[in-house]
């Protein structure tokens, strides 16, 4: 096969992100393309055996990956609760839900593991089902393959001499099922114990009952012939050479404003606030002081901006990382960095609001807030990254922006690419673009003030122990020639709109907007974001363009005349339409249609093929 579709499900404490980044690691150590899509609830641990502690990861792996797939092959349901879900989806409340495409997250003929000693009539209570047969009261057909396995009894014989207590015996489950899935997709088990004892390296006592439990998973398989056919995947071949990896979109983040300041000469300076689900950022970078990183846990969202903007006064590259509602608390701060022209970089994991709404959900629903949300005339670059592995590229796009151009930067990410992985290759310092941070020339050295631009219109960059320099920087408005206060009225319209000259011109330093798929097309998807992957994969079903912009603010100098180009324009996003709005604004004449999704979960391919092919 070229692709397939894994899903793990679970209860919250079963280990299913574990197992999943496990085997998505092994995957990609082989080979393979990965794309992932970890899914669990935002309660810290929902009552065991219920449906709403039903954890999920799923993996899309092979050749030409593009999404973690719609429906899954493979099914491992370590409980009843979790086979509900996995049938059902977010439809198991549903006075009608039953297996039919619309529902079930995986396939007909998918082949279904599931856990028996999880199905006893408790179980069957816990999870709401009203017959004591599973399989018939969901509807699931006699083309899936079901293939029982007792995982928690065969996990308390493996792990019976290993002097382990009854509860560490249990969280070893997922290590069983995680062999078995190794044996079905015919995976070395040197590889995949190799990745356990990096896992567990820090916690060595782990390492050997895990390890035992693992190999005794895959030995099952393949001792007992299951019935079940194993599964061989072509190898991608790499285009380029290299070390390659599986990343996290947050790590992904975390590593390429490390390369930026490391390209630029500059220390990074990260001021946060933990929050769903962007903490990861805050953690990576706690851990890189061997790169020359200070990371400062403040005290809120707005400390944590303003301590950046300190930073980036005194001259470091300054960054500051949240979700949604932190984004609100720090708009009035990121406005003193437009009013101040500092580099700041704003990195926004966006996830489903308002308030505190859908914590560990995505969506992109953040883009007019990165937009417009803040008092004034405030204008900012606005990036987007596309994948989990290219959240390095923008993150690192973002900081050459914001050096280079004196003004805050904002990169919107989202939890889906934040928590997936997807196989990256690791790049070589020297191939990354230059960082030439703004300067101040020599001769305005004792006659420096912060209203002065070069050629661009962008402001000079000065920070205290710059002798001859000195100067203050406000947040009141500023004379354009001297740099001092001022309420004149022609000058501060003035002031306004050399601030959007400055981000206009960015468009001359940005790529143009390029074309994917049939350009041919009279039909042309367009996106922004997370959503590449699931509009490339439609375009190619679809035989259409597609356009997919990173650039938010600005623009791509060329979007007027691409998508002049086509007679039906579908842009597609995870809210009610908001670059839909935006278009409309930035290229007026042109008409678009919108098909938009708000379920806290990423695009299935097979909708916007559905919706695009009417």
């Amino acid at each position: 096969m070229k692709n397939i579709v894994v899903r793990f499900c679970g209860d919250s404490g079963d280990g299913m992100q574990l197992t999943g980044n496990l085997f998505s690691s092994l995957s990609a150590i082989l080979g393979h393309e990965i794309s992932t899509l970890p899914d669990f609830p935002a309660e810290i641990r929902a009552p065991q055996g219920t449906l709403g502690g039903v954890s999920g990861f799923q993996v899309q792996l092979g050749s030409s990956v593009y999404t973690p797939g719609d429906k899954a092959d493979v099914i491992v349901a370590m409980n009843a609760a979790a086979l509900k879900v996995c049938t059902l989806g977010s439809h198991f409340n549903h006075p009608q839900a039953h297996f039919e495409d619309e529902f079930a997250l995986f396939h007909r003929h998918a082949i279904v593991i599931v856990d028996t000693d999880s199905l006893t009539d408790k179980d069957l209570e816990k999870a709401q089902y009203h017959t004591d047969n599973p399989f018939t009261e969901l509807g699931i057909p006699e083309t899936v393959q079901i293939v029982p396995v007792a995982l928690t009894t065969l996990t308390k014989e493996s792990l019976a001499e290993s002097g382990m207590d009854n509860k560490s015996i249990l969280k070893s489950r997922n290590m069983f099922a995680l062999g078995l899935i190794c044996w079905l997709f015919d995976e070395p088990m040197d590889e995949a114990i190799h990745l356990l004892e990096d896992k567990f390296k820090k916690k060595p006592a782990l390492i050997a009952p895990n390890t035992k439990v693992m190999v005794d998973g895959y030995n099952y398989g393949q001792n007992l012939a299951l019935n079940i056919t194993q599964i061989h995947l072509d190898g991608h071949p790499n285009e380029a050479h290299g070390t390659y990896t599986s990343i996290a979109g947050n790590k992904a983040t975390a590593w390429g404003l490390i390369a930026a300041a490391e390209k630029a000469g500059k220390r990074l300076f990260l001021g946060s606030y933990p929050i769903t689900p962007a903490t990861d950022i805050l953690h990576e970078l706690a851990g890189r002081k061997d790169q020359n990183v200070m990371a400062v846990q403040a005290e809120d969202e707005i400390a944590g901006v303003c301590t950046a903007i300190g930073a980036a006064f005194a001259g470091d590259l300054a960054c500051t990382s949240t979700s949604g509602p932190g984004l609100s608390l720090k708009s009035e701060a990121i406005g003193l960095a437009v009013m101040a022209e500092l580099p700041l970089v704003v990195v926004d994991v966006q996830r489903g609001g308002p308030s505190t709404g859908l914590p560990t959900k995505t969506e992109q629903t953040d883009l007019l807030q990165a937009l417009y949300g803040r008092n004034g005339e405030c204008p900012a670059v606005v990036l987007a990254a596309s994948s989990s592995a290219n959240c390095f590229d923008f993150a690192y796009e973002a900081c050459r922006l914001a050096l280079e151009n004196m003004t805050p930067v904002i990169l919107l990410t989202d939890t889906y690419l934040a928590n997936g992985t997807a196989l990256w290759r690791v790049p070589k310092m020297a191939e990354l673009p230059a960082i030439h941070p703004q300067s101040v020339p020599e001769e305005l050295k004792g006659k420096f003030n912060p209203a002065l631009r070069d050629e661009r219109g962008v402001r000079y960059w000065a920070f205290p122990g710059m002798e001859g320099y000195e100067h203050r920087n406000i947040g009141l408005e500023r004379d354009a020639q001297r740099g001092t206060i001022s309420t004149n009225p022609e000058n501060h319209e003035t002031m306004v709109r050399a601030r959007q000259a400055k981000i206009a011109q960015i468009a001359n330093r940005i790529p143009d907007l390029k074309i994917q798929g049939n350009v041919e097309s009279d039909t042309l998807l367009v996106g922004w974001g997370s959503t590449e992957g699931h509009l490339h994969a439609a375009a190619n079903e679809l035989n259409c363009a597609l356009a997919q912009f990173n650039y938010i603010c600005p623009l791509p100098r060329n979007t007027r005349e691409v998508l002049s180009r086509y007679k039906r324009i579908i842009v597609c996003e995870l809210n009610t339409g908001q670059f839909a709005s935006y278009l409309r604004a930035q290229v007026p004449g042109i008409e678009f249609e919108q098909y938009n999704e708000i379920q806290g979960q990423p695009f299935a391919v097979e909708r916007i093929v559905n919706y695009a092919s009417k």
